[in-house]
């Protein structure tokens, strides 16, 4: 089908709203579990059902309006993956205004910038520390709600807020049903400010029909069947997880475990053994960095040499299933008989044996991690897309993938290259706009329908994607050459030594680069070389460790073009977070950040 028939045929599929397929959904799998979380429990889980969750978000949106939100009105979030915070936003949702997450790391500055843009007249928060956060902010807000902490004066509890749902339900019922259901295709479903790496955060406005089309259009994309089972962990302010951990689940189902501190991640794995799992670039990279320690101690050469031959098989046949190849059936007898004796255990201890979907998106995968999880005979899909596109816009799946690129463009939607070769995208999901900022709104859209996303990309004859680096991020050097330094950056953090890596050079004779190191994986490599010390600053300056350094930095420039090469590098004392000011929430690079909060070091490095 073409693009156009593929467009047409995804919008006759479509709900009027979020909200229509979400009632559906309950009328079908009413009685199967939604939602789990380890919060106000002993020990396993508490549990929604999906009839559960809705009748209680119906309760809440009836409270709500006894509050006086009115249609259109936004509602702000704080809090961390867990049932309430869904239920906020469902209720929100039926009230007819727009819910917004908000990522719970923002300064008090930057919270105060997005209160007095958006504001929205409900504010929940969880805890303390997001009460510290909006510290600036809440004067101006005519209802805040908290969760876990103790309520300022004239905020409501959550339990007092439960309470005003049961006590209004009937009043309001009637009032909460005409709102849900005149819900239609242009309103807007949420508002998400993007953490950006520079300036103030832009409000992406994400339409009902955006995430309809993006649910359905992904979906045929995946071609999935069977029983979804996934984690969410994810911030609900990022598009991936609200996508994927709230939107798509209300239009087809699943059961989401709830993962309020991402370091308890790799332990809910292994206890729920997901169906379907998406991870970041660092997620996946840590992973493997796990793995790959186990397997360096490993003191049985039989053993060892046993797995590296499974994993050989297992990425032989992850190959064959490319676009385009094949894959013999003498080969397909050897990958089923390592993949049952080897490669499943080991995915097994992980908790990723039961997975038939695993993607990765929000920045470019490194190669070298997406071959090593193929020979677990695990194909990890790469995904393309922004806040701006509610999520995908190109995406690898069964029978449509290729290592390297993040895919062919998804049913429906359009994707060009423009003459700098920057990724252009057209369809029904991208974004209507940035909530009260028509300038950036016309830099974002132009007037042919085309989101200028700001990344340089190839695409190869047959239609597949490859993600080059951001257009404002490459590095053009004082000889003129255009590098890219997220390619070099991923051969950098190959090392498991190395946790980050920043590459630099613009206008200048040769690049450099400043790393910090794993702050799992350095203490570990300390304490077989016999140092005393396990600190990270300490381990900076040791020169074992700063050895091994030298030795990664080499292998990466093996592997790179001269213009490329690594001439020098300092290795810091420090762990770059998004706390600590250096990553965003979804722990990509901010690399003005860095520049400037380590111009010394840079400097010192051209001296």
């Amino acid at each position: 089908m073409s693009v156009l028939a593929d467009r047409a045929d995804i919008d006759a599929a479509l709900a009027p709203s979020i909200a229509a397929a979400f009632a559906a959904t309950v009328d079908e799998q009413g009685d199967n579990p939604a939602l789990s979380d380890r919060i106000g429990v002993a020990e396993g889980w508490r549990t929604l059902s999906w009839r559960e969750l809705r009748e209680q978000g119906l309760a809440l949106a009836a409270a709500l309006v006894d509050l006086g939100v009115q249609p259109g009105d936004r509602v702000a979030i704080m809090a961390s993956n867990r049932i309430e915070h869904v239920l906020a936003d469902v209720a929100a949702m039926h009230a007819g205004a727009t819910a917004m997450s908000i990522y719970n790391t923002l300064s008090p500055a930057q919270v105060a910038y997005i209160a007095e843009h958006a504001k929205p007249s409900v504010v929940v928060l969880e805890n303390d520390d997001h009460l510290a956060r909006w510290s600036l902010a809440l004067a101006g807000v005519p209802h805040v709600v908290v969760i876990d902490a103790v309520a300022p004066e004239g905020a409501l509890t959550w339990a007092e807020l439960v309470d005003r749902a049961g006590a209004v339900r009937d009043k309001h019922a009637a009032e909460a049903e005409k709102r849900w259901q005149a819900l239609g295709h242009d309103d807007p479903a949420t508002i998400l400010y993007t953490s950006g790496t520079t300036g103030d955060p832009k409000g992406v406005v994400i339409t009902h029909r955006n995430v309809l089309f993006e649910a359905e259009s992904s979906s045929r994309t995946s071609q999935l069947t069977g029983e979804n089972i996934g984690v969410s962990y994810l911030p609900y302010a990022h598009i991936a997880e609200r996508v994927l951990g709230i939107y798509i689940p209300m239009v087809e189902g699943a059961h989401l475990y709830l993962v309020g501190d991402p370091a308890q991640l790799v332990g809910t794995l292994a206890e729920v053994r997901p169906t379907r799992f998406f991870g970041v670039p660092r997620v996946w990279e840590k992973i493997q960095t796990g793995i790959g320690g186990l397997l360096a101690m490993e003191t049985d050469e039989a053993k060892k040499k046993a797995v590296a031959e499974a994993m050989a098989t297992g990425l032989e046949y992850i190959e064959s299933l490319q676009y385009g190849e094949q894959t013999s059936p003498e080969l397909q007898a050897r990958f089923d008989a390592v993949n049952a004796a080897v490669l499943t255990p080991m995915k097994a201890m992980l908790g990723l044996d039961r997975v038939t979907w695993a993607g990765s998106a929000s920045a470019p995968m490194p190669l070298e991690t997406a071959r090593f999880f193929a020979g677990l005979g695990l194909p990890i899909y790469d995904i393309y897309g922004m806040t701006e596109t509610c999520g995908s816009v190109t995406a690898c799946g069964p029978g449509s993938f290729r290592l390297g690129t993040v895919g062919r463009a998804q049913p429906g939607i359009e994707i060009g290259l423009g003459e700098d070769g920057e990724i252009l995208a057209r369809g029904p999901v991208t974004t209507s706009g940035y909530y009260r900022n028509a300038e950036a709104t016309g830099a974002l859209v132009d007037a042919e329908g085309w989101v200028h996303t700001g990344d340089i990309g190839e695409l190869d004859a047959d239609g597949f994607l490859k993600v080059v680096d951001r257009k404002k991020e490459m590095i053009i050097t004082s000889a003129g050459k255009n590098i890219a330094p997220s390619n070099i950056e991923n051969l950098l953090k190959e090392s498991p030594l190395v946790g980050h890596a920043l590459a630099f050079g613009e206008g200048r004779p040769y690049v450099v680069a400043i790393l910090t190191l794993d702050p799992d994986v350095a203490p570990v490599i300390a304490g077989k070389l016999g140092l005393s010390s396990a600190d990270l600053a300490s381990l900076a300056q040791e020169p074992a460790i700063l050895g091994m350094v030298e030795q990664a930095v080499a292998a990466a420039n093996e592997r790179l073009s001269r213009p490329e090469q690594v001439k020098k590098w300092t290795l810091l004392p420090v762990e770059w977070t998004a706390e600590s000011a250096e990553l965003t929430p979804t722990l990509k690079l901010k690399r003005r950040v860095v520049h400037a909060n380590y111009a010394e070091e840079i400097a010192a490095l051209y001296a």
